[in-house]
């Protein structure tokens, strides 16, 4: 059996042997003679192969090889990258410039866009920035944003959208450490395979219609110019690997980072963002599904919500004489209501006795449930959770526990076999995992076995930035995920009829959630 504290330590970043897809090599190379009359590119090639093997050297550097080191009387500096068919000289640099050496991880979500600047030397993080995707004026989901690439001029659009954003973000960082953009030689992304597809500017139109097939699953290592990200333009790019349309490399890097694909027992993984992955398994084998989620927990489709940021409610409680008290983001006056004050507050209203398991109110007049009053909001209008809001909540949590039972079924499993479960995804992070168990949103398992893994999009680019074996597990990984189509799937179309229950149609699943509901005597049927 796994270690317990090893466990629970895997939300937080791990300690990683260093060996950079990106490297600075100083050399102090011995000056030609009469007795050694190697030319000065075999010459440094010979040098390096100790460390690095055969390396390309491109005849664009090989010009000025001979001239940068004489001149800098034959102390030089080699910046090396992985091509993935082993390294190659990116830039020839004269004396020691090995301290200046940095690389940039980043986390291209639907809604929000995350970058790390890390010191490729130490591994050492030196700023984490973030910022709303660009692409978001073109469409909240992702689907809407692949019809909108369908239209003439829409996929540069997309494409420049999101660059800029990324852009932006290595421009703050750069300004902030004081170092220029052209020091940072390597970028790892993590994202969504429609991310990574926009990005680059490959067409996704084939990622959502039968049979669901992307252009590409592994973008192997690329030029970060060949994206216009405005870093060291011969740097590498590479976007780890995905599985399939809908499970990309954002839950790759969720798999690396909580490790369940070393482990003996079995694990489930969930990442529930504007798509909702699920990933179930062990060191033997691993199933995964995607659906989409999550516009009604980040906002897009709910009358008071919004994003959380400043303003937002994020943490939502009803005491015993139905007395709301709420936290905002930032303090002072609420704007709206975030996905987790969303999810806290349905908890809430069930185990208050406002709604019933079906998500109705039980005062049949009642339409919505003010969390804040008018005079209280910054708009000085009622912040409210309706029943369209509570309609489109139990869908989505509906579609969740379907897939979770699809892939149960499909392997054989029970849900008492689940040792470990895995929140991914910054939702993950925030979302109060009682609140999350009560509406069942996330399966009711012993509280000690359920670990928020946080932004694991961000921390596996982290990781594979500073490791190729991090790289070549998370490729591992891809070989091993069977991936269930649910777009086609008549038993999760049925299975989700039956799950649009708080916290589910059985309640032998939740028996945690079902005594809290007895102990306030609303036990009552799930239909009236």
């Amino acid at each position: 059996m796994d270690d317990e504290n090893t466990i629970l330590q895997s939300g937080v970043q791990s300690e990683i042997e260093l060996a950079p897809i990106t490297r600075r090599y100083f050399a102090e190379i011995t000056p030609p003679s009469l007795a050694d009359n190697r030319g000065d590119v075999e010459r440094l090639r010979q040098l390096l192969f100790p460390a690095f093997g055969n390396v390309h050297i491109p005849f664009r550097l090989m010009r000025n090889i001979s001239m940068i080191c004489r001149d800098a009387n034959w102390r030089v500096t080699a910046l090396l990258g992985q091509t993935g068919l082993g390294w190659e000289l990116l830039d020839f640099e004269a004396g020691d410039t090995t301290g200046r050496h940095y690389g940039l991880a980043i986390d291209i979500g639907t809604t929000t866009v995350v970058a790390s600047l890390l010191n490729m030397q130490t591994g050492a993080c030196l700023g984490t920035v973030a910022e709303y995707n660009g692409q978001c004026v073109y469409g909240e989901d992702v689907l809407t944003r692949v019809f909108r690439a369908l239209e003439p001029d829409g996929a540069p659009l997309l494409q420049q959208a999101v660059v800029s954003t990324i852009n932006g973000l290595i421009k703050k960082l750069c300004a902030r450490i004081e170092i220029e953009n052209k020091e940072i030689t390597a970028v790892v992304i993590g994202a969504n395979t429609i991310m990574v597809h926009l990005l680059l500017g490959l067409d996704p139109s084939r990622i959502c219609r039968e049979p669901y097939i992307p252009v590409l699953n592994s973008t192997g290592f690329l030029r970060a110019s060949d994206a216009g990200i405005k870093v060291f333009p011969d740097g590498v790019l590479y976007c780890l690997p995905s599985v399939g349309s809908y499970v990309g490399g954002d839950v790759i890097a969720g798999i690396l980072v909580s490790g369940m694909h070393k482990r003996q027992e079995v694990s489930l993984l969930v990442d529930i963002g504007t798509n909702g992955e699920i990933i179930l398994g062990n060191r033997d084998w691993l199933v995964a599904c995607a659906g989409a989620a999550g516009p009604a927990l980040e906002g897009g489709v709910v009358a008071s919500g919004m994003r959380a940021e400043p303003g937002a409610v994020d943490e939502v409680h009803i005491d015993h004489n139905g007395v709301v008290r709420y936290h905002v983001i930032g303090g002072g006056k609420a704007a709206g209501i975030c996905g987790s004050g969303l999810v806290d507050s349905l908890a809430e209203m069930l185990l208050a006795g406002i709604i019933d398991r079906c998500g109705r109110f039980v005062d049949n007049p009642c339409q919505s449930f003010i969390v804040v009053p008018a005079s209280d909001s910054v708009n000085e209008k009622d912040i409210v959770i309706t029943q369209t809001d509570i309609d489109n909540i139990m869908r989505t949590k509906g579609a969740v526990n379907a897939a979770v039972e699809v892939l149960l079924e499909s392997i054989g499993c029970s849900m008492e076999e689940i040792r470990y479960f895995f929140a991914a995804g910054a939702f993950g992070k925030h979302l109060d995992i009682e609140s999350a168990v009560t509406i069942g949103l996330y399966p009711d398992l012993p509280r000690e076995r359920m670990i928020q893994l946080g932004n694991s999009s961000l921390e596996g680019a982290r990781q594979a930035l500073l490791s190729i074996d991090k790289i070549k597990e998370a490729e591992q990984i891809t070989s091993k995920v069977t991936y269930f189509e649910l777009n086609a799937n008549q038993s999760f179309m049925n299975k989700f009829v039956g799950c649009k229950f708080f916290p589910h149609t059985n309640l032998e699943y939740y028996p945690t959630v079902r005594a809290r509901l007895a102990e306030r005597g609303l036990l009552q049927p799930a239909l009236r």
